[in-house]
C-alpha cells in the first residue's frame, strides 16, 4: 500500500517525509527535485508484547510505502506543467496526504506570499480536478476517433465514451467523481484510471511548535478526510532521538505520542486495512489485509500454498490471548476457535492456519 505526500512549495512536506522515514537519506532526491519513496513501519504495540512472550528470532511489522512528491507550484506555465507531471506519479498511490503550511519562519519563503492552509487546500484540490480533467479529455479524443471505425471493441468504446463525457462534465464543475458513481462496476472501472480526485485524503497541517494544540481554520468537511496538526520540524527532531530521550522530549512539550505514528496509523485506517498476527519462535509478524477479509484470502497473504490447502484457521483474539497468558491457557478457557474459509478476519486476530497440500 502506498500513500503519496502532496504539498505546495515550502509546506515542510519533505521535512515530514524525513521524520516519517527515520534515517532514510532524502537529500539527494530533494536536491534534484525528484520523487522519493520509503517503506515505513505501522506502529503496533501488540507486536512488542508478543515478542516478549515468544522471544522469536525476528519481529516483522506491517508497512506502508510513502511517496514524497517535490513541492508543487502553479505560479506560471512552466511550473504548472512540471507540477502536473509530478502529480501524475501519484495516480498509482492508494491515497493522498496533503501537507499544508501554517507555520511562520522568516528564513523559509512563502508560496504566493501567503500562509493560508484553507486556500492551499482549495488550490491543491482544484489542481487535482484539472489533472483528472486533462486525462479524461485526452481519453475522450482517442475514443471519438476509435468509435468511428468498425472494430470488435466499438460497442465497449461507445459506452466508455459516454461515461468519460459524464466525468468531464462533473470535473469541469469541480464535482467529485465519487458523487456520480452509479454502480460497483462503474466504481471499479473508474479506479482503474487512477483518478486523483477519487482517492482517499488525509490533511496534515504543519504548524509552529507552540501551535500544536491550537485549532486550525479547516474542518473535516473541507478536508474531505482526517486532519492531523503537527510540527514537521519537531517530528524530525523526535525521529533522531533514542526512545528514552524521546519520552522526556514529549513530556516537556505536553505530548503523549509522536505525530508520526498517528499519521501512519491514520493512513492505515483510512485505507481500511487491518493486521492479523502470526506468532512462534521463528517470527512474530503482523500481516496486512483489508477489513473483514475472509480467512481464505488472509491465508493467501501468508503463502499461496496455505490458501490452496486451507483447512481451518485456528484463531484467538489478541486481548483474549494476553488475558490468558499463553496459548495453552487460552485454549483451556475456550478462547481459541476454529474458523472456516469465509470467517471475516478481525484486527488483532492471532491465527495459525491449518492446511494440507
Amino acid at each position: 500500500m502506498q500513500a503519496a505526500l502532496v504539498g505546495l512549495a515550502q509546506s515542510g512536506k519533505s521535512t515530514l517525509f524525513s521524520a516519517l522515514t527515520q534515517g532514510h537519506s532524502h537529500a539527494e532526491a530533494a536536491l534534484a527535485h525528484q520523487i522519493d519513496k520509503a517503506i515505513v513501519q505501522v506502529p503496533d504495540s501488540r507486536l512488542g508484547k508478543l515478542t516478549e512472550i515468544f522471544q522469536p528470532k525476528k519481529t516483522t511489522h506491517a508497512t506502508i510505502e510513502f511517496l514524497d512528491l517535490p513541492g508543487l507550484s502553479f505560479l506560471d506555465e512552466h511550473s504548472r506543467n512540471d507540477a502536473r507531471r509530478l502529480i501524475g506519479q501519484a495516480r498509482q498511490s492508494d491515497m493522498l496526504v496533503f501537507v499544508l503550511r501554517n507555520f511562520e519562519n522568516t528564513s523559509v519563503g512563502t508560496y504566493r506570499n501567503r500562509i493560508d492552509p484553507a486556500a492551499d487546500l482549495e488550490e491543491l484540490k482544484n489542481e487535482l480536478f484539472l489533472a483528472d480533467l486533462e486525462s479524461v479529455t485526452n481519453r475522450i479524443e482517442k475514443l471519438e476517433k476509435a468509435v468511428t471505425r468498425p472494430t470488435q471493441t466499438q460497442k465497449q468504446d461507445k459506452h466508455e465514451l459516454e461515461l468519460m463525457r459524464r466525468y468531464s462534465e462533473a470535473l469541469e464543475n469541480l464535482q467529485p467523481l465519487s458523487t456520480i458513481i452509479t454502480s460497483p462496476e462503474e466504481e471499479k472501472f473508474m479506479r482503474s484510471f487512477g483518478f486523483l480526485s477519487l482517492k482517499q485524503i488525509i490533511v496534515v497541517v504543519n504548524v509552529n511548535e507552540d501551535k500544536i494544540n491550537q485549532a486550525v481554520p479547516i474542518d473535516k468537511e473541507q478536508a474531505g478526510g482526517e486532519i492531523l496538526v503537527l510540527s514537521a520540524s519537531v517530528e524530525a527532531e523526535l525521529a533522531n532521538l533514542a526512545p528514552e530521550e524521546r519520552g522526556e522530549f514529549l513530556e516537556d512539550m505536553g505530548l503523549t505520542e509522536i505525530a508520526r505514528d498517528r499519521l501512519v496509523s491514520f493512513c492505515y485506517r483510512t485505507l481500511k486495512l487491518i493486521s492479523f498476527l502470526t506468532v512462534g519462535s521463528d517470527e512474530v509478524r503482523a500481516w496486512t489485509v483489508p477489513a473483514d477479509c475472509p480467512a481464505l484470502e488472509a491465508a493467501g497473504a501468508v503463502h499461496s500454498d496455505i490458501q490452496r490447502g486451507f483447512i481451518r484457521a485456528e484463531t484467538v483474539a489478541y486481548d483474549d490471548f494476553i488475558a490468558a497468558g499463553d496459548m495453552k491457557a487460552a485454549k483451556a478457557a475456550g478462547k481459541v476457535r476454529l474458523e472456516g474459509k469465509t470467517y471475516p478476519v478481525q484486527d488483532g486476530d492471532i491465527i495459525n492456519f491449518r492446511f494440507n497440500v
